[in-house]
C-alpha cells in the first residue's frame, strides 16, 4: 500500500522538493495533507495537483478558494495541530520554518507518525523532550537534512560505542572569504546569494551566519546521542562531502553527492531502502578538488555561540533560537546589520534565566520570553545608532 504523507510548510524550498520526489515515487506515496503558513497562492496550486485529503492554511486568511474539489480546507494554528494529531496519514514531513514546527511536530509524534524532520529547531528548541516523545510513542524519526542524512548513512551497520567524532560539514555561505571588515557592509541581497544551495530567505541567511550549522551540530547531538564535544565541523565549500564520521580506529565514513535536497528527502521517506532517483551524479573526473577548512569563529560567531548553547544545555539553545529567529527577521526587514545579529542572541542569552530542564510548556514560554527580550535588546541598539 501507498504511504500517506502529510507536508508541514509544503510551499517552502523542502515542500516543494518533497512533492517533487512524490512525483518520482508515486507508486510508493500519496499526499494525504498540505498545510503551510501564508502562501495561499502556492497551496491553492498544490491542492489543485495533488488533490489532498486535507489542506490547512495556519495564518487565519480565508484564501484557500477552490472549488471542485473533495480536498477539505482548514484555517489557523489549531487546526493545524489538530490535523498533525489525528489525520489519517502515515508520515509527516516537518518542514515549516522556525519554531512554529516544534508544537505540530510533537502532536504527530504523539499520534505514532513516523517523523521525515526538517524542522531542525524541534530538536534544538527540546531535544530532550523529543527524545523521550519518540521513545514514549515508539515513532521513527529520519533527517532530511543533508548532514544528519548523511551521519546516519556513515552509521549504518556501526556500534555506537565506535563514534569517535561526528564532522559536519559546512559550505562555508557567501562570505567564506570576505575580510572582517567588509562585514559591516553586507546587504540583505548579498547574503541571500548561497553559492551552493537554494533555500529559504531564514534559512540562507543562518547559512551566512553559520549559525545554520550550530543549529545542525546541536541537532546531531539528540539524532545520534553523542556528547558534545564528540561533534566538529569542518569547511567545505564544493558540498560535496556532506558529513562524516570518524571511527575509534582512524577509520572515517564519509557519504557524498551533489547538493541537491531532494536526495536526502527521498531516503528519509523510504529509509532504510532505497529507491532509484532521476537526479544528478557526482562527476568525479570533474572535480578539480576538494578542500577543507577550520571555520573561523571571529568572523562567524554564531557558530561559536551555538556550541556554547550546546554546552550549557537546558534552556540556553531555545533561547539562542528564539533569538535568532527575530535578529534575523529584523536584518531580513533592513532593520539590523549583519553583525547585529549575534550581538542580539548573546546578549539575549546572557538575560533571559537559565532553566537546567525546561518541559514542554517551559520551552514554549521560554521562547516567547526571549522573543521579547530580544526586540528590547533591538529597541536599545536602535537608540545608540540614533
Amino acid at each position: 500500500m501507498k504511504k500517506r504523507v502529510v507536508i508541514l510548510g509544503s510551499t517552502g524550498s523542502i515542500g516543494v522538493n518533497t512533492l517533487h520526489v512524490i512525483d518520482n515515487l508515486k507508486d510508493q506515496f500519496e499526499v494525504a495533507g498540505l498545510i503551510t503558513y501564508s502562501n495561499h497562492q502556492i497551496l491553492n496550486e498544490q491542492v489543485e495537483k495533488y488533490k489532498p485529503a486535507f489542506a490547512c492554511l495556519i495564518s487565519d486568511d480565508n484564501k484557500l478558494q477552490l472549488t471542485g474539489t473533495n480536498t477539505k480546507f482548514y484555517h489557523g494554528r489549531q487546526a493545524a495541530l489538530d490535523l498533525c494529531a489525528s489525520g489519517d496519514y502515515d508520515i509527516l514531513v516537518s518542514a515549516l520554518v522556525g519554531f512554529a514546527g516544534f508544537e505540530p511536530t510533537v502532536a504527530a509524534i504523539r499520534a505514532g507518525k513516523h517523523i521525515a524532520l526538517a524542522n531542525k529547531e524541534t530538536l534544538i528548541v527540546g531535544g530532550h523532550i523529543i527524545k523521550d516523545e519518540l521513545a514514549q510513542n515508539k515513532v521513527p524519526l529520519s533527517p532530511i537534512d543533508s548532514e544528519h542524512s548523511a551521519i546516519l548513512q556513515c552509521l549504518t551497520g556501526e556500534a555506537h560505542s565506535s563514534i569517535e567524532t561526528i564532522i559536519l560539514t559546512a559550505s562555508g555561505g557567501p562570505f567564506l572569504h570576505l575580510d572582517a571588515n567588509e562585514f559591516g557592509k553586507i546587504t540583505v541581497e548579498r547574503a541571500l546569494n548561497h553559492p551552493n544551495w537554494k533555500m529559504g530567505r531564514k534559512i540562507t541567511i543562518d547559512s551566512a551566519t553559520l549559525m545554520n550549522k550550530g543549529l545542525e551540530v546541536i541537532e546531531a547531538r539528540w539524532l545520534f546521542d553523542v556528547n558534545p564535544d564528540q561533534i566538529s565541523v569542518v569547511v567545505h565549500p564544493q558540498s560535496i562531502i556532506h558529513s562524516m564520521v570518524q571511527f575509534t580506529d582512524g577509520s572515517v565514513k564519509a557519504q557524498l553527492g551533489v547538493p541537491d535536497m531532494k536526495i536526502p528527502i527521498q531516503y528519509a521517506l523510504t529509509y532504510p531502502e532505497r529507491s532509484y532517483a532521476p537526479y544528478e551524479r557526482v562527476k568525479f573526473s570533474a572535480l578539480k578538488s576538494l578542500t577543507f577548512f577550520e571555520p573561523d569563529l571571529i568572523k562567524f560567531p554564531c557558530l561559536r555561540i551555538a556550541f556554547t548553547a550546546m554546552k550549557q544545555a537546558g534552556n540556553s539553545p531555545c533561547v539562542m533560537n528564539a533569538a535568532n529567529e527575530v535578529a534575523v527577521d529584523l536584518f531580513l526587514n533592513e532593520k539590523i546589520g549583519f553583525m547585529d545579529i549575534p550581538v542580539i542572541i548573546e546578549e539575549t542569552m546572557n538575560r533571559v534565566p537559565y532553566h537546567p530542564f525546561p518541559g514542554f510548556l517551559d520551552v514554549i514560554e521560554f521562547d516567547r520570553v526571549a522573543r521579547q527580550e530580544a526586540l528590547t535588546i533591538f529597541e536599545k541598539l536602535k537608540s545608540v545608532v540614533v
